[in-house]
């Protein structure tokens, strides 16, 4: 007989705020030191290391050694995923009116290794509205005109065979309450933009992205959005 998994014992590693402002803080895909991630969780250095070696066991977090320096990191886009998903649900829990979400977050930011927010949900919407992706129950297809667009931008749409992660991905805008691209063609995207100068990481917020002059022109130009 199989047992089902033990879902308990994995909310109740996320249940703890100090634990769920550390993953917080990493949602952004790279790796932090445990004192900023001490301070962002509002922790002495001693509690912050209880709290990351327990998230570490649990499979949450990845550690990595750089001389003396230890950094961690979210262990795989799954656990990003399970994060995010819990935000639509954070937010219906509240009382209302809801509290809105700061402003650069909402309009742009990094859900883990792909865009979020206005922006995200603008570009999936271009997309399928132009062709280039089909949208189905859980996820999206690329299409021809899609995978020349794609190629076009230098976008990589060559799924790596020894990856287990979903190629496309539907995934539901904690902001938005609507879809917006995940998976592996979403952080190829993003890692696009970045390299090419059409976004930028904002200096205000760890998670928060910026449209350069640049980036403004360029998606108008290929997907028709305008967000100032």
């Amino acid at each position: 007989m199989i047992e089902d998994p033990d879902v308990a014992s994995v909310a109740a590693l996320m249940a703890v705020p100090a634990r769920a402002e550390i993953l917080l803080a990493l949602m952004h895909g790279q790796s932090r030191p445990a004192g900023e991630l001490a301070r962002f969780a509002g922790l002495s250095p001693q509690a912050a290391t209880a709290h990351l070696k327990k998230l570490v066991s649990g499979g949450f977090l990845a550690m990595v050694t750089s001389g003396r320096h230890r950094y961690y990191l979210l262990a795989s886009p799954e656990v990003a995923q399970a994060i995010e998903a819990l935000m639509p649900l954070a937010r219906s829990a509240r009382s209302s009116p809801y509290p809105k979400p700061a402003q650069p977050l909402q309009k742009a930011r990094s859900c883990y290794d792909h865009v979020a927010g206005q922006l995200g949900v603008a570009m999936t919407d271009a997309l399928v509205r132009k062709g280039y992706l089909i949208e189905n129950e859980r996820d999206y297809r690329v299409t021809t005109s899609g995978a020349s667009w794609f190629c076009d931008l230098g976008v990589n749409i060559q799924p790596d065979p020894r990856s287990r992660r979903a190629f496309t991905r539907k995934c539901l805008d904690w902001s938005e309450r609507r879809y917006h691209l995940g998976g592996v063609l979403g952080a190829a995207m993003l890692e696009t933009f970045l390299d090419s100068g059409w976004l930028a990481r904002s200096s205000s917020h760890r998670r928060a992205l910026r449209i350069t002059h640049a980036g403004q022109t360029e998606l108008w130009r290929y997907l028709e959005i305008e967000l100032r």
